[in-house]
């Protein structure tokens, strides 16, 4: 495993639509491993790969339950709404009012290709869309309803 160098605000790979992984093999998993572990490094609680220079449909998230890996993910169905504070490890230092569904399910395939169904609330429901926000090309910048100053909550 190895931390990966993440995209920062500016590079044209976060506003590219990410393709579908296509091939589940050795490559694929060294990829979610290193991503997993860069998200920890850097203290975050979601990476898609866009954000680490690779336009593949590849996200992980750790909201302190352990690590989830989703291939291709598709939001299937959300409910509620919530409004928070939102920041992004390619945005280091920027922080957004952004809202986000308070639950959400979302269809993907692991890392064998096998495909699984995740619920997400709160925190967890947040992260996912914001992480398959990445594979669209859209950047929580763009969703914010304002931009916080460096001393506002």
């Amino acid at each position: 495993m190895a931390i990966r160098n993440i995209v920062l605000d500016g590079d044209d790979v976060l506003r590219k639509v990410s393709r579908p992984v296509t091939i589940f093999d050795e490559k694929l998993h060294l990829l979610l491993d290193d991503m997993a572990e860069t998200m920890h490094k850097a203290e975050g609680v979601g990476l898609a790969a866009p954000q680490v220079g690779i336009l593949r449909r590849v996200i992980v998230v750790d909201v302190g339950e352990g690590v989830i890996e989703l291939i291709n993910p598709e939001l299937i169905s959300k409910r509620g709404s919530q409004t928070g504070n939102e920041g992004c490890l390619s945005f280091p230092g920027q922080w957004g009012i952004v809202t986000r569904p308070m639950k959400v399910k979302v269809k993907a395939q692991n890392r064998y290709g096998e495909e699984i169904i995740v619920k997400g609330e709160a925190l967890l429901a947040r992260a996912l869309c914001h992480e398959i926000d990445h594979l669209n090309g859209v950047v929580f910048v763009d969703l914010a309803e304002r931009m916080l100053g460096p001393d506002e909550d």
